[in-house]
């Protein structure tokens, strides 16, 4: 059997555009490895040959047993490599023993039916396990390491032996003549003077800081003494063979070392094969083809005998995996990449507060800098607090307590940065507080400057919705008070936009206290059109008599108090409306707002203090990033539908979104800096890694990793962690390294993303400082997997998924309106609805049982299984027992001899996956149209709704609640 045409048949199968995928984003994961943890310096591995010694030498390992019996013995590996031994045991010492010849595979973690039925399983560490399966039967010999390095060391050790055999004899005798090897020795002939062999020590610490780049040059000189102090040598020259080891023993990251020689099979190099196999099973990419791989190498190998064999030694992967190709952040999201064609009010728009102050006190002086900071990061709402200046008009803070800068050049430099960065509409937020003849200045300047930049058009009045972005590229928009149309007025009373006072006015009970009013002049006001400013009073008004084009400011305890109170009814206010929020103003500093609990009602416009770093600022360039930069973020599908509900602070399904699992190891840290200010420890660092999930509520968590002890250059971690995510396009994934401090945690540096930006797979983070900047060579190595969540229950465990009754799925269940004629409609789609749920499950549970026949993780992908798969279904003379069997276009597999029970059970569970998913093709299609006819048939009362709850005699609260499980239903509908 050919894996790779059953591979293609899975790949190209209709059957397979059905099957739920191990994301919704359709990406690739990466199946579970060895851990990566750090290995102290009296057991440093850099090859093969130090995992074996290490074994020859023998540690205590922990013994599981199927009855739940757990027994501490020590093994040992022979020295001619033969079997593996352990005592004490009540065997024969020639049974306490175990062939090497003998084992089949080398699982990682707690995959083997006897840590599944342990009773104790959850109290042992997956990182620490690993199972040596043997004999024609698959017998399983169940171990935990002391610590993950231990483990790690166990199963790249065996693999190693597994596949090698007596070659391995050279390997230990040091004589294999590496790739590796081969290069540094070139490199080291290349720079040396005359022919005598050797180095100045000054000069092989300058070549191994050019070979490595980012090693301090202290750590080096240190290595060269420890190794020098280890020979009894004084001399300050270097040979060859000590530039080589000194060079492994620095330059030797063991967490890549372990990936390179899992993915190459156990060899010390990947060719173009090994590498096109990571990066379409474990990153996730598409059409990856074996000259693209041979290219990557030309370009990353250092060595040029690499280059022209078409290797690629651990440095040339390392090179890899740290460029701008494995960097988390999916590239598609460097461009725009979101419908820009709806509505205004239905994205999130990048907004600045303050925009002319620059520092982080309302004191601050005013600068035009402000301006071109805000814009030139992708703001596309600006501030202008204009006041009557000595001749014209300035930008200031209230009653001048900042430096005024003048109007006409703040006009300036917006016209000059407004489109930069993006070419999508700029709100430009004027507080007026002028007199009528300086507004009349600012009329003049803003016409003269602008010009036809200026959006000027009328609203429409026969329609319903603002226009889109696609519509008002590179036009700028005023936002402001306005006089009305129909009066005849040169000038006139409007509020006064005056955030300091509305910042301190109490709630009433109609919301708001009435404002001071000013004069505000035609010539300005006939500006205003898109953006007018009214005064907000409650969501019933505004739905009944607010314009389309009119919007409402709100104080961040305002906005706050309406999200939490009537988060649905914020949520639909703000499918038609513009609202904008802004920080409260307490005390000097200007502190920034959390955007995300008012992105949580889907307001548009959450004005961030661009001058005040810290979490919210990253969070908010974070998220804005998602969509090119361009400061427009389209708002998730079940918060702009007209007919469609939904409530942030709602417990369970969230309806119109597919829940997943977020699965993060962070396995490694590079080159962290030391804390700036910090000066209390010297120039050592104890780093730890904290993640942290920001959404809905019931999305939101924080986790942390072990403090790795005096290590900033490269900690190891390893660390995995689980998030349920209930809503996706809501989350950013924000991760920080910190110093560990006993006086107080100290920043190292940061990163946010927002989880539709997450590649899948091994990948490296670049951190930011804490006023944004990139730092120079610090990474966080992490690896991603994003999976579904079947059932809509919490994330299974390994071993319990797949027995799973049906009674135990979690519906999404209809709500009743309490309207005959509308309840009797939906009733129609419950059978189709539990159907399908039913259907998905089974295809789920399938999946699921494969990948544990597998002995892979969750995170594994079909790719993944089927390579397992063929590599168990081997005859003992390694050819195929099985042939590939296409009926009815569906790749069945049929056994050619007989199997044993091991590949009967696997081949079982590959047929299971084929059943399901073509039972699930089979009636995809009728159900689906049962559920949309019902959905089509609910839409037509969305206009009658209120009519016929008070035909059925439903008053008040009831009415409400009954349009809201009307909302609920359809939205529920059209997600299935």
């Amino acid at each position: 059997m050919d894996c790779n045409s059953i591979i293609s048949k899975f790949a190209n199968h209709p059957c397979f555009a059905f099957v739920p995928q191990d994301s919704t984003k359709q990406k690739q994961e990466q199946k579970k490895t060895v851990s990566f943890s750090s290995i102290p310096s009296e057991r440093k591995i850099n090859n093969a040959s130090d995992c074996i010694s290490f074994m020859q030498a023998g540690c205590e390992l922990k013994k599981i047993r199927s009855n739940t019996r757990i027994y501490n013995r020590f093994f040992t590996l022979d020295l001619d490599l033969q079997a593996l031994h352990w005592e004490p045991s009540k065997k024969d010492p020639e049974k306490a023993k175990l062939e090497i010849s003998s084992l089949k595979e080398i699982r990682v973690g707690k995959n083997t039916e006897t840590f599944r039925s342990c009773a104790v399983v959850d109290q042992i560490c997956e990182d620490c396990s690993f199972s040596l399966i043997y004999g024609e039967n698959y017998e399983s010999l169940d171990l935990v390491a002391s610590s993950a390095d231990v483990a790690n060391i166990w199963v790249t050790g065996l693999r190693y032996v597994t596949s090698h055999n007596k070659q391995i004899l050279n390997l230990i005798d040091g004589n294999q003549n590496t790739l590796r090897t081969t290069w540094l020795h070139s490199v080291f002939d290349q720079n040396i003077l005359g022919g005598n062999g050797i180095m100045l020590e000054d000069e092989a610490v300058k070549l191994i800081m050019q070979l490595s780049q980012g090693l301090k040059e202290s750590k080096v000189r240190i290595k060269f003494r420890e190794f020098q102090t280890d020979k009894g040598k004084l001399a300050s020259w270097v040979t060859k063979e000590e530039f080589t080891d000194i060079y492994y023993d620095l330059c030797t990251r063991p967490e890549v070392y372990f990936l390179l020689v899992q993915i190459s099979r156990n060899k010390e190099f990947l060719d173009a094969k090994d590498l096109m196999f990571f990066l379409e099973t474990e990153q996730g990419m598409i059409n990856a083809t074996e000259e693209m791989c041979l290219d990557l190498i030309r370009r990353y190998e250092p060595s040029k005998q690499g280059q022209l064999n078409g290797n690629l030694s651990i440095d040339g992967f390392t090179r890899y995996l740290i460029s701008p190709e494995c960097n988390i952040f999916d590239p598609e999201h460097n461009k725009v990449c979101q419908d820009m064609t709806q509505p205004l009010s239905h994205y999130y728009i990048n907004a600045s507060h303050n925009t002319y102050i620059t520092e982080n006190t309302s004191r601050s002086p005013s600068d035009l800098l402000g301006y071109v900071r805000a814009l030139k990061l992708g703001c596309r709402s600006i501030e202008l607090d204009v006041y009557d200046g000595p001749n014209e008009p300035v930008v200031s803070k209230r009653n001048n307590v900042t430096s005024p800068i003048s109007f006409n050049n703040v006009i300036k430099v917006v016209n000059q940065y407004a489109f930069v960065a993006s070419e999508y509409p700029l709100i430009m937020c004027l507080r007026n507080h002028c007199s009528v003849g300086q507004q009349k200045i600012m009329a003049q300047k803003l016409k003269m400057i602008l010009g036809n930049k200026i959006f000027t058009e009328p609203p429409n009045s026969t329609q319903s919705y603002l226009p889109s972005p696609e519509k008002l590229k590179r036009k700028i928009i005023l936002k402001g008070k306005k006089l009305p149309q129909n009066i005849d007025l040169s000038e006139g009373d409007v509020t006064d936009e005056d955030e300091e006072t509305e910042g301190s006015r109490s709630l009433t009970d109609t919301f708001f206290v009435s404002k001071r009013t000013i004069r505000l002049c035609r010539e300005l006001s006939d500006l205003v059109t898109l953006c007018k400013t009214v005064q907000f009073s409650s969501f019933h008004n505004s739905m009944e008599k607010q314009k389309y084009w009119e919007m409402c400011n709100f104080s961040e305890p305002e906005a706050r108090t309406l999200a939490n109170e009537y988060p649905d009814d914020f949520v639909n206010y703000n499918k038609r409306f513009l609202s904008r929020v802004y920080p409260s103003h307490l005390g000097l500093e200007s502190s920034n707002l959390n955007p995300q609990e008012f992105w949580n009602c889907g307001c548009q416009l959450v004005t961030i203090n661009y001058q005040t770093p810290g979490p919210m600022l990253d969070l908010n360039i974070g998220w804005f990033r998602q969509n090119g930069c361009c400061g427009y973020v389209l708002r998730p599908a079940v918060m702009r539908d007209e007919v469609s509900y939904f409530n942030a602070y709602l417990k369970g399904i969230v309806p119109g979104s597919l829940p997943q699992v977020l699965h993060i190891k962070v396995i490694s840290g590079q080159m962290f800096p030391k804390p700036r200010g910090s000066g209390t420890k010297g120039d050592v660092i104890d780093p730890y890694v904290y993640v942290e999930i920001r959404g809905i509520p019931a999305d939101c968590a924080e986790v942390r990793t072990k403090t790795v002890h005096l290590n900033g250059e490269n900690p190891i971690f390893d660390e995995s962690f689980e998030f349920e995510i209930n809503l996706p396009e809501l989350v950013t994934v924000r991760f920080v390294a910190l110093d560990d401090d006993y006086i107080g945690d100290e920043f190292i540096g940061q990163y946010t993303i927002p989880y539709e930006c997450l590649q899948s797979g091994y990948r490296h983070i670049p951190l930011h400082s804490f006023t944004g900047e990139e730092i120079e060579l610090a990474t966080l190595f992490v690896h991603i997997a994003i999976t579904d969540r079947r059932g809509g229950g919490k994330a299974h465990k390994r071993g319990y998924s797949v027995r799973k009754g049906k009674n135990t799925i979690k519906y999404t269940m209809l709500r009743n309106t309490g309207i005959k004629v509308i309840d009797d409609t939906f009733k129609i789609a419950g059978q189709p609805l539990r159907e399908a749920a039913d259907i998905r499950e089974n295809v789920q549970n399938a999946i699921v049982s494969f990948k544990e026949i597998c002995a892979l993780a969750p995170t594994a992908n079909l790719t993944q299984c089927i390579l397992t798969m063929s590599s168990r279904l081997l005859n003992n003379v390694n050819t195929s027992a099985v042939t590939l069997s296409m009926q009815d276009n569906y790749p069945y597999l049929e056994p050619m001899e007989t199997l044993s029970d091991a590949q009967k059970k696997v081949l079982s569970s590959y047929d299971l996956v084929i059943h399901e998913a073509r039972y699930l093709i089979d009636v995809a299609d009728t159900l689906y149209d049962k559920i949309m006819q019902c959905w089509k048939s609910g839409l037509e009362f969305h206009r009658g709704v209120h009519h016929l709850a008070k035909k059925e005699g439903l008053k008040g609260a009831k009415i409400s609640k009954a349009l809201e499980n009307f909302a609920w239903n359809i939205t529920v509908l059209k997600v299935q």
